[in-house]
């Protein structure tokens, strides 16, 4: 037999010591665990936790859109006939009233215009008279000779020449009978043009009162007709704009409340309605548009300011309602711990969630009457005992 050598003595020995240390190191894991509880539940040292008040009251679903306002209603004041600019009446930021005069043309050329006008309808009115007297002799010339035949003295011919006459002078009255009724036309028209020299802000609908908005041209420019010259706004309501995706489109109605901010009063707040909702969603942002109707009385708000709208979109009036850090998770499923009658020891309780308002969320479930554990829920399982950190009380007994 092979005689073992020192190099294999001193591998065994160390061989040895290895198993004996981890023997060692299992003999004390055996005694710790057969020291220790069944169960957490029913261990002596308690765990520090701390608790909060199960609520029962009101609770919102709440969320807030970025957006911008737009003018409740707008126009462009444009002339119908073109001119050089003499007077303009109203500038940037001019408060206008419907109907009010904001510009005036230059009108020479249309006043000439309906002078002529005038005079074309004045000789239409002499053609017809002279029409109608040629007329009336016609018919007096075929008259006589009606008698005249009677009596044998005129001839057939003369008699129908005197009847084409009378038709011919008939047609005559007829054509500058037409010509008068065209120099009325051409007179109103003239008229009209002339008054188209004057530009008002006519609008309807809407309040009577609107703003400037913008200006686009100076007195003394030519403009040609159509030519933008203000821009008029409402902006008592105004609305604001914000898009939704398709999560809260459908907790959307039309009537209900918002509360609009701005970085331009960052202290104060504004109440607004939701008037209408996109039925379509825009398909480059899959988004719909919501519009908001937000009074406006002293115009502080204004078109293009960005804001953000807090709106409701639902609301449980009575619900159960815990801090949001006492939500755990066991074996997947959402739950609490709550405090049991005694103070001193924990039930789990499987919840289902419901609305958020910020740190409190809704719950629903069984036995959710008392406190839940807040702080040190990690350390817990059903039937723990708990110690409840200074400070804070149990529940009535």
């Amino acid at each position: 037999m092979k005689s073992v050598g020192v190099k294999g003595w001193i591998r065994i020995t160390l061989i040895l010591v290895a198993v004996g240390l981890v023997a060692g190191l299992v003999q004390q894991r055996l005694e710790s665990l057969a020291e220790a509880p069944a169960s957490r539940g029913e261990g002596k040292r308690a765990v520090p936790v701390e608790v909060a008040t199960i609520e029962q009251g009101p609770i919102e679903l709440r969320r807030s859109f970025a957006g911008t306002l737009e003018a409740n209603a707008e126009f462009v004041v444009a002339p119908k006939v073109s001119g050089r600019i003499e007077q303009l009446s109203a500038d940037l930021a001019d408060i206008v009233t419907r109907g009010q005069l904001v510009a005036k043309l230059d009108d020479a050329e249309y006043v000439q215009a309906l002078a002529q006008a005038e005079a074309g309808l004045a000789v239409a009115k002499a053609n017809l008279s002279e029409a109608e007297s040629l007329l009336k002799i016609a018919e007096r010339e075929l008259e006589r000779l009606d008698k005249l035949r009677e009596r044998g003295v005129s001839s057939e011919s003369q008699r129908d020449a005197a009847k084409a006459d009378q038709l011919a002078k008939q047609a005559h009255v007829q054509v500058t009978t037409a010509q008068v009724t065209r120099a009325r036309a051409e007179l109103e028209t003239a008229h009209i043009r002339l008054g188209y020299t004057e530009v008002t802000a006519g609008w309807r609908g809407g309040d009577d009162r609107r703003v400037v908005a913008e200006r686009y041209v100076d007195e003394g420019e030519t403009v040609s007709a159509n030519a933008p010259l203000l821009r008029i706004v409402e902006l008592d309501p105004i609305t604001a704009v914000f898009f939704v995706t398709e999560r809260d489109y459908a907790l959307l109605q039309p009537g209900q409340s918002a509360v609009l901010s701005t970085d331009a009063y960052p202290d104060e707040s504004f109440q607004g309605r939701i008037t209408r909702i996109a039925p379509v969603f825009r398909e480059s942002t899959r988004q719909a548009r919501v519009e908001l109707r937000v009074d406006n009385p002293q115009l502080r708000l204004k078109p293009g300011m960005f804001v953000r709208a807090t709106v409701v979109l639902e609301r449980v009036q009575e619900a159960t309602i815990i801090p949001e850090q006492a939500l755990t998770n066991r074996g997947g499923h959402s739950g609490v711990f709550v405090l049991a009658a005694d103070g001193q020891s924990v039930r789990w309780r499987e919840v289902q969630l419901g609305i958020r308002d910020g740190n409190r969320v809704q719950v629903m479930g069984e036995d959710l009457a008392t406190q839940v554990v807040t702080l040190g829920q990690q350390l817990l399982d059903d039937n723990s005992r708990v110690s409840i950190a200074a400070g804070q009380r149990g529940p009535d007994p």
